[in-house]
C-alpha cells in the first residue's frame, strides 16, 4: 500500500522472519508448539499506553448508562417536554423567562397544581431509562429545584416515592415547597424493595396549591466512589479492571452531530450540572431498525467527569474534538452547512487550545479556574488530543493543518492524533496517510470493524509499515462475527493483538471500540460489556482486552527462535521487567478443535519456577455471554512448574491462555 513505506532489509527480515514462523498456517504444520524464547533478546519498548479504552455514547452508554442518574429528561428540555414522565391531575411545561429560572440555558420547567377533589391528585411519574431500578434497603437522594408558584400563599407537601411494577407505590418520603423563590430540596429515599422497570414518582400531597418544579435529579447513594453526579458503580468497575493506560472520549460520531449544531461542545459539559444544557445524540436515529427517538445528551457526564475518571483509573485522557465538520457519513460533501469554511475555524480551534487550559492550565486562567471551582485545582496533565474523527478527503486536509500549527504554536508537547478515515483501506485511506505523514501526525487513528477472516489474514498488517513515520492508535477495533460477541470474535481479536504487540514501535495505543451497550436500547450489536438496569455482562472480547492490559509487558521478544505454529493457532511473547523482577509472558491462542501440547525453551526459567496460567476457553465458537449466562466464557486460572528451563503445556481448543513465567534478571 502507499502508506506503507519500505524499511531497511535488515530490520524487516528480523520483523518478518518472527511473522512467517507465527502466521504460517499450512497443511502440514507441526502439530506441537516449540522453540526458543529468550528473554535477553528484546526488540522494541512497549508503549505504556498501548492497551486502552474507547468511550462514545452510543447504546445508551452515558445517560441510562455509565452516568448514574435514574431520571430521564430531568430538565423538561426534550423536544417532547414530558418525554420520559407520566403526568396525574394538572401538570404543564413552561419555558421561563430568562432571570426567572434557576438554570438559563435549560429554561423549561414543570408546573404541577393541586386536584381539588379530595379523592384526586396531581403527580408526576418518571419511569427511567426502559425502566427505573431501585434495590431493597438502599438509599437514592433525590435533588428538586423548586419554587411555590405565584398566587399559592401557603407551602405544598409533596411525596417522594417509588413505584413497583404492579404500580404499589413503597417509600413515600415527604417533603415540602415553602419559598416562592427557587430552591434546592434534598431528599434521602430508602427503597423497600427491588424492582427491575419500576418508576419515581412526586405526588403532590395535598389539594390546594401550585408549585413550580425542575431539574429532578435522582441518584443511587453507592455512585463509583460515592461521588454526586457520580458514575455507575459497577459499569465504573467494570472499565477500571480493564487497567486501561489511555481513555479515549467522548467520540467517535457523536463529537460531528448530525449537524454541527448537534455536535458535541466540551464547553457546555462543564460546569454547573443542572446548567448544561441538552444536546441531541447522533444514534438517536440513526438505524431506521433501531430508532430511539428518546436518546438525547443531558451532559451531566461531561468533560470534568471524564478527566476525573480518568485519573480514578490510572489513563492518560485523549479527548476528541469537532473540528468544524458534521458527520461525514450523514452529509453530502457539497452542503455547506455541514461543514465551517476554512477560513472561519477559529472558535473551533479556540475549543482546543481551551481545553489544555481546562485540562492542564493553572488556577489563574479562566479554564483553569473552572477546572478549580469544580473541585480539581491540581491539573490533569493531558498529554493528547484528537482533532476530527472519521474524517477523509479535502474536507479534512484543508482544515487540519490550522488546528496543528495554533496547538504547537501553544502547547508544542501536546501528542496531536489525526486519522486515517473510517476504513482500514481504500482510497481514503491511501489519500489520507501520506498526508499524515507531510502533516507530521503524532498518532494516526485507524478503525476497523471486520469479519473474522480478516483480522486472522491480517495479523501481518503492521509488519511492513514505516518505522519512521508517525505511529499508529488503532482507535477502534472489533470483529464482527455471527452471533455477535462470540468467543470465535473474541480469539480472532486475541489473534491480531499478537501482530500488534510485535510491532510495538508503530503501534503505540489501541482500544476495542464500542465500550458499552444497554440490552434494552442499542444501536450497535458488537460491544464490549453489556448491561440492563440491574446486570452486567462481560464479553468474551471484554476478557482478551483484560488479558492483554493486565499483561502488557514491557518490551518485545525476538520470536524468530519459535518453530512454525500448529494450525489454526497464533502466538505472541514480551518481557515484563520491573523493579520486583523480571517475567516471559506468552500468549496462545488455539482457534483449532484440537488440544495442542506446548513445549517451549526460556532460559533463565528457573526448575520448579510456578507459571501463572489465565485464559478463556469454550466449547464451541459460537459460545457467548448474556443474562442469562453471563459467565459462560470465564477467566480460567491455574498454575505449572518449569522443568529444565522448558515450560511444557497442553492448551485446549478454542481457547486462548496467557503464561507468565518469572526469569532471572
Amino acid at each position: 500500500m502507499k502508506h506503507q513505506a519500505l524499511i531497511g532489509i535488515a530490520a524487516a527480515a528480523a520483523i518478518l522472519s518472527g511473522a512467517a514462523a507465527l502466521d504460517a498456517q499450512t497443511k502440514d504444520a507441526p502439530k506441537t508448539m516449540t522453540g526458543t524464547l529468550d528473554p535477553a533478546k528484546t526488540k522494541f519498548d512497549i508503549s505504556p499506553t498501548m492497551y486502552g479504552v474507547f468511550f462514545e455514547d452510543i447504546n445508551f452508554a452515558a445517560d441510562g448508562g455509565l452516568y448514574a442518574e435514574l431520571i430521564k429528561n430531568r430538565s423538561f428540555e426534550f423536544p417532547n417536554a414530558l418525554s420520559g414522565w407520566e403526568t396525574d391531575g394538572t401538570v404543564q411545561v413552561v419555558k421561563g423567562a430568562e432571570g426567572d429560572v434557576p438554570f438559563p440555558r435549560n429554561p423549561h420547567f414543570a408546573r404541577i397544581t393541586a386536584e381539588p377533589h379530595r379523592d384526586r391528585w396531581s403527580a408526576l411519574d418518571n419511569g427511567g431509562f426502559r425502566g427505573l431500578a431501585f434495590e431493597k434497603d438502599k438509599t437514592y437522594h433525590l435533588s428538586v429545584m423548586a419554587r411555590l408558584a405565584p398566587g399559592t400563599a401557603e407551602p405544598v407537601g409533596f411525596d417522594a416515592a417509588f413505584v413497583r411494577e404492579d404500580g404499589t407505590m413503597e417509600a413515600r418520603t415527604p417533603f415540602t415547597v415553602n419559598s416562592h423563590e427557587w430552591k434546592e430540596y434534598k431528599v434521602d429515599i430508602k427503597a423497600a424493595s427491588t424492582q427491575t422497570r419500576g418508576k419515581f414518582r412526586l405526588l403532590l400531597n395535598g389539594h390546594r396549591g401550585t408549585v413550580d418544579l425542575d431539574h429532578i435529579s435522582l441518584f443511587p447513594e453507592d455512585t463509583w466512589k460515592g461521588r454526586a453526579n457520580g458514575l455507575r458503580n459497577d459499569l465504573a468497575q467494570a472499565i477500571a479492571d480493564l487497567k486501561p493506560k489511555v481513555f479515549r472520549f467522548p467520540g467517535g460520531c457523536i463529537i460531528e452531530g448530525t449537524t454541527l449544531d448537534e455536535r458535541y461542545n466540551w464547553k457546555n459539559s462543564v460546569g454547573p450540572v443542572g446548567n448544561r444544557p441538552l444536546n441531541g445524540n447522533r444514534w438517536n436515529n440513526t438505524f431506521i431498525d433501531h430508532l430511539t427517538p428518546d436518546y438525547f445528551q443531558s451532559y451531566g457526564l461531561g468533560f470534568f467527569e471524564f478527566f476525573q475518571f480518568c485519573e480514578d483509573v490510572g489513563a492518560e485522557p485523549l479527548p476528541v474534538l469537532n473540528m468544524g465538520l458534521a458527520c461525514q457519513f450523514q452529509n453530502d460533501a457539497n452542503d455547506l452547512s455541514a461543514q465551517v469554511p476554512v477560513d472561519q475555524l477559529g472558535p473551533y480551534i479556540q475549543d482546543c487550545l481551551d481545553l489544555i487550559e481546562f485540562a492542564n492550565g493553572p488556577v489563574t486562567s479562566t479554564w483553569g479556574k473552572l477546572r478549580a471551582d469544580m473541585g480539581h485545582p491540581e491539573p490533569f496533565n493531558m498529554k493528547f488530543i484528537g482533532v476530527g474523527n472519521e474524517q477523509w478527503g479535502r474536507l479534512y486536509t484543508d482544515r487540519l493543518p490550522s488546528f496543528l500549527k495554533a496547538i504547537r504554536e501553544k502547547y508544542p508537547d501536546i501528542k496531536i492524533i489525526g486519522g486515517s478515515g473510517p476504513y482500514p483501506d481504500g482510497a481514503e485511506f491511501e489519500y489520507l496517510w501520506p498526508k499524515m505523514r507531510e502533516f507530521k501526525a503524532d498518532l494516526v487513528d485507524e478503525h476497523y470493524y471486520r469479519d473474522p477472516e480478516w483480522f486472522l489474514s491480517h495479523i501481518d498488517r503492521y509488519d511492513k509499515y514505516d518505522r519512521s513515520g508517525p505511529k499508529v492508535f488503532a482507535g477502534e477495533y472489533a470483529c464482527h462475527d455471527d452471533p455477535a460477541n462470540s468467543l470465535r470474535a473474541a480469539l480472532c481479536e486475541a489473534a491480531f493483538l499478537t501482530g500488534i504487540e510485535r510491532n510495538a514501535d508503530v503501534v503505540r495505543m489501541s482500544s476495542y471500540a464500542p465500550l458499552l451497550a444497554n440490552y434494552n436500547a442499542w444501536q450497535w450489536a458488537h460491544d464490549m460489556i453489556w448491561f440492563n438496569n440491574t446486570s452486567v455482562v462481560k464479553t468474551p472480547s471484554y476478557l482478551v482486552q483484560k488479558l492483554y492490559s493486565t499483561n502488557a509487558g514491557t518490551h518485545t521478544l525476538d520470536l524468530s527462535g519459535l518453530g512454525a505454529l500448529p494450525a489454526d493457532c497464533y502466538a505472541g511473547a514480551v518481557l515484563d521487567k520491573s523493579d520486583d523482577g523480571s517475567s516471559v509472558i506468552v500468549k496462545f491462542v488455539n482457534l483449532g478443535k484440537n488440544t495442542v501440547p506446548i513445549s517451549i525453551n526460556i532460559p533463565g526459567a528457573a526448575d520448579g519456577t510456578e507459571v501463572a496460567v489465565v485464559g478463556i476457553k469454550g466449547k464451541d465458537l459460537a459460545d457467548k455471554n448474556d443474562l442469562a449466562n453471563p459467565e459462560l466464557i470465564k477467566l480460567e486460572e491455574s498454575t505449572l512448574k518449569i522443568s529444565a528451563e522448558i515450560l511444557e503445556a497442553k492448551q485446549a481448543p478454542f481457547s486462548f491462555m496467557v503464561y507468565r513465567v518469572p526469569v532471572k534478571k
